[in-house]
């Protein structure tokens, strides 16, 4: 049987829409009613031509968000300023490498607003029109069901650190009770959750790189206990959980393997999980799923393809990497994902906008002859 298809969740933005997202977070002064028009023009655009390469679960391509993690400073209270950049653990074990990223603007220059004050709900207004915007996209052409993309309390965290708590579990946790406003508004809306946590994997080299592998499994237990905390009023089947080791190009050297840190993941409420099954780091983890049992309920979305490359794949490739999986937990428990957005940032992408299409398109051929 086909396998269905799906991706992280960021796609390309337009320019015009990167340039208003920039625009907006400089204060510059705009037209609220314009401003709206163009995200959900975008966003019904950007779900259309997820339909026309034969997506079958589709998202917003987080059209309205800087960044899948800072825009919360839009949502809650207690977020200012701006925090400084910390560059993964394995970036910085080759520094001409790290230098010469930086060089080619590979570190995206955008705030990341640190904890300064309580954490409280601020405005759901942004996401409610989020929600408003997806649904009449995903109605427009045909889609009966959708996902959207909200952070991870840990991921917060990690890149936002806090100046207000006295230690990071009481951060965790306030986020998890504030985040937990938009994790039940996009389910009762009907469309799916996707939680993005890298902190379950670029955390150990970048937030806890000076722990040790086991003290941070222990931490990464403590992450998804808040979030946990955060979904406790939400199913767990309309809940799929993002983790990564880090959407750039790298050596990768300091990654904690899947193994390692796949029995912390599966004590996640989500009973779906995206995680990189493409890049030459983690291609060979698929064996992972033999000697790990993945309950009977979950869903294996592996990343089939690599998102830092313009290498398309060949449908073949795709084929092979997805009946790995379905020859272990079966046909109707496997969709095929992608290893992490392909705009993590408005306006930065390794990948060239069209030949994200390209991709998303073998990707489609590929999991329709599994």
């Amino acid at each position: 049987m086909p396998v269905k298809t799906t991706h992280v969740g960021s796609l390309p933005r337009n320019q015009i829409v990167a340039d208003l997202l920039f625009g907006r977070e400089k204060g510059m002064p705009f037209d609220e009613q314009a401003y709206e028009a163009i995200m959900r023009d975008a966003t019904a655009a950007i779900i259309a031509r997820q339909k026309a390469v034969g997506i079958d679960l589709p998202s917003d391509g987080e059209t309205s968000k800087i960044s899948y993690a800072t825009y919360i400073k839009d949502r809650l209270t207690g977020f200012e300023g701006d925090s400084p950049r910390r560059p993964p653990g394995d970036l910085q074990d080759y520094p001409g490498f790290l230098e010469k990223l930086a060089k080619a603007g590979g570190t995206p220059q955008y705030r990341r607003p640190r904890c300064v004050g309580p954490i409280k709900v601020k405005n759901l207004a942004p996401l409610h029109a989020d929600i408003a915007a997806m649904k009449a996209g995903l109605s427009a052409s045909g889609y009966g069901e959708g996902f959207m993309n909200s952070a991870s309390p840990g991921v917060i965290a990690l890149f936002q650190p806090s100046d207000y708590h006295a230690d990071l579990d009481s951060y965790l946790f306030d986020i998890a009770d504030a985040m937990s406003a938009e994790y039940e508004a996009i389910v009762a809306s009907g469309l799916i959750l996707q939680i993005d946590a890298p902190d379950l994997a670029l955390g150990r080299h970048m937030l806890y790189r000076d722990l040790s592998e086991d003290e941070f499994l222990r931490r990464a237990e403590v992450h998804v206990e808040a979030l946990n905390h955060g979904l406790r009023n939400v199913p767990g089947d309309r809940v799929r959980l993002h983790i990564c080791w880090g959407n750039y190009e790298g050596p990768h050297t300091r990654d904690i393997a899947l193994g390692k840190v796949l029995p912390v993941v599966l004590k996640a409420k989500p009973r779906g999980l995206l995680f990189e099954g493409a890049n030459p780091r983690h291609a060979h983890e698929w064996s992972v799923w033999n000697e790990i049992k993945a309950p009977d309920d979950y869903v294996l979305i592996p990343g089939c393809l690599d998102s830092t490359t313009n290498f398309v794949e060949h449908p073949e490739l795709v084929r092979q990497r997805l009946e790995r999986y379905t020859a272990i937990v079966g046909a109707d428990r496997v969709i095929a994902g992608t290893d992490c957005g392909f705009s993590t940032f408005a306006g930065f992408g390794v990948v060239d906008p069209d030949i994200v299409w390209a991709k998303m398109a073998s990707l489609v051929a590929g999991a329709a002859s599994v």
